[in-house]
């Protein structure tokens, strides 16, 4: 679908990037198209997947999890079984709030989040006792300065 995108698919990805609870006739207005041209190409984008899903974006530290650390993971084991067990502590552990698969001398990047640094304790036993690494180091964030949702379009 990303060659079939046009410059209107664009601006209305762009708009709901932005703020996704937009109505079709405010999406409608702003890109110049009646509502249910605009209702068919938002469908479209959905059906194509482009459109993952529609989402509020929560305040962390209003919500009482305010420090995020970035984990950085090295482990000798790759093979599928670790990689499966791996993936199945993460997916079970609601502090792990972005998992990455790295090239270069790091295997894992974590992005966690959590109430302060002995909450980050807590995880980080929980964590290495579902799984063996070689290696396990944190970084925590003292300030976000640009984080984002949206895509470039």
């Amino acid at each position: 679908m990303a060659n079939i995108i046009d410059e209107t698919d664009r601006r209305i990805l762009q708009l709901l990037q932005t703020d996704a609870s937009l109505s079709v006739d405010d999406v409608s207005a702003a890109v110049h198209l009646s509502r249910n041209a605009c209702w068919r190409r938002i469908k479209a984008l959905e059906a194509a997947g482009v459109i993952r899903a529609r989402v509020a974006l929560v305040d962390a530290a209003k919500v009482g999890v305010p420090l995020m650390a970035m984990v950085l993971i090295r482990t000798n084991a790759h093979d599928a079984q670790w990689m499966d067990k791996f993936q199945t502590a993460l997916r079970s552990l609601p502090e792990v709030v972005g998992a990455y698969r790295m090239t270069g001398d790091l295997d894992y990047v974590l992005r966690v989040r959590v109430a302060d640094v002995p909450a980050y304790d807590a995880f980080y036993k929980r964590l290495t006792a579902r799984i063996s690494v070689s290696d396990i180091s944190a970084s925590f964030v003292m300030e976000e300065i640009k984080e984002t949702t949206a895509v470039p379009l």
